[in-house]
């Protein structure tokens, strides 16, 4: 399962790094890896189920989406997430979460605040100390640069980030792969 193309072959060798760099996968982790259904979450998926049969510790994964009563160019159909998840032997679990107030409306902040609370809920149900997020390098550098120029301030998201006093990991093993 090593057979990868160039790009492939980059995209582990970029994986392996941040997981050694930052110690983001450990022996026996569940691993809730959040889908969008996105490019990025369907890469980082893929290559952790690749990763998972050869590498040194064991882990677990399992795969979550989160859809919404919002309709945006990031939805996805749900058989053909279900399509994908078996065809790769990965566990799966849909949550839903409503976003729009009374008038209809919504904003980014509030449905994407609302999708990683369903996947922190997700994770405790499901056992699992870390979630993987699908961002990449690119995001973490537009985030630092967002936060500069609307905020005043440098940061960015972080590798690997504990979360509720270590009842939860954020990690992005993304974090050195370029889109």
């Amino acid at each position: 399962m090593k057979n990868f193309s160039k790009t492939g072959s980059k995209i582990n060798s970029a994986i392996g790094k941040a997981i050694n760099d930052y110690d983001l996968i450990s022996e026996g982790d569940r691993i809730l890896v959040a889908v969008s259904g996105g490019k990025d979450s369907l890469t980082l998926l893929t290559f952790l189920k690749k990763i998972q049969s050869w590498a040194p510790v064991n882990f677990e994964l399992f795969a979550a989406h989160v859809t919404t009563d919002f309709h945006c160019a990031s939805c996805v159909h749900g058989g053909t997430l279900t399509d994908f998840f078996s065809s790769l032997g990965v566990g799966h679990h849909f949550g839903h979460v409503d976003v729009l107030d009374e008038k209809g409306n919504t904003n980014c902040f509030w449905c994407s605040w609302n999708k990683r609370k369903c996947l922190f809920e997700m994770a405790e149900k499901l056992s699992c100390s870390k979630v993987a997020l699908g961002h990449h390098k690119d995001d973490i550098a537009e985030t630092m640069l967002m936060n500069l120029f609307f905020r005043g301030e440098v940061s960015v998201m972080n590798p690997r980030q504990e979360l509720f006093k270590g009842k939860i990991t954020l990690i992005r093993p993304l974090c050195y792969v370029e889109e």
